[in-house]
Order: structure tokens, then sequence, then C-alpha cells
């Protein structure tokens, strides 16, 4: 397997603040491990930015390297939000897979990451 395209970040112009960025991806393509078919479908990717800011078209090039690989659509939102969230350790991420129909099913996927920071101060505003 050829290595991933490495993702450029920028600094995050309100850090101070919490506040989300939407990205929309909506030509997603991978294919099926099973049967070699091509999968079509659109990555959303939520976050509340810490630090750090993720650069759109190194997303877009990440994005594409998933156009001829093998692999389940569970897998691939959880990579994705393992490698973005490693990346640039937002405060929150969500990243969430919705795919063509196939067969006549629709299948959605979702996973989230939340930094211990962001954890630890959502607990204690719970117990106020």
């Amino acid at each position: 397997m050829s290595e991933k395209p490495q993702l450029e970040l920028f600094d995050n112009p309100s850090a101070a603040r919490d506040y989300s960025i939407t990205i929309r991806c909506p030509e997603f393509t991978s294919v099926c491990p099973r049967t070699g078919q091509p999968d079509f479908g659109e990555i959303i990717i939520e976050y509340c930015p810490d630090k750090l800011c993720i650069e759109l078209k190194s997303l877009k090039v990440y994005m594409q390297s998933y156009r001829n690989r093998g692999i389940f659509y569970e897998a691939l939102t959880n990579e994705i939000l393992e490698d973005l969230s490693s990346a640039c350790r937002p405060r929150w991420m969500k990243v969430t897979s919705k795919f063509s129909p196939r067969g006549g099913i629709t299948t959605e996927v979702a996973a989230e990451y939340t930094s211990n920071r962001r954890a630890h101060r959502d607990r204690r505003d719970e117990r106020k």
C-alpha cells in the first residue's frame, strides 16, 4: 500500500473561541473490498479546532487517496477520524460517511473524537 498524502495544517486564527467547521466531500469514492466495485458517498467532517486547522487542498488529496483502495465503510470512517484528529488535535471532531444505495441499502457511519481537555471541561460543566 502506498503512503498516505501529508495533511497540511495552519494556525487557528481564533483559538480562544469555540466554533465549528464543517467540511463536505460529496464526491468521495473507494472500492468495496469484497466485490471490487466502486463505492460512492459523501464524507462530512465537523470539528471544533484547537490550535490548528486543516488546509483544504491537502485534505482533497488525502481523500482522493481512497479512490482505488478496498476498504469497508466502518474502517474508512474511523481511519479518517484517526488521521485527521491525530494531525490537528481538535477540541472535538465527528466524521460521518454517507454512502449511495447499493442493492437498495444505504449506509451511514459516524465516529467521534473528543480531546481530554474538552471532555474534562464538559464533565465539570455537568456537575454545576
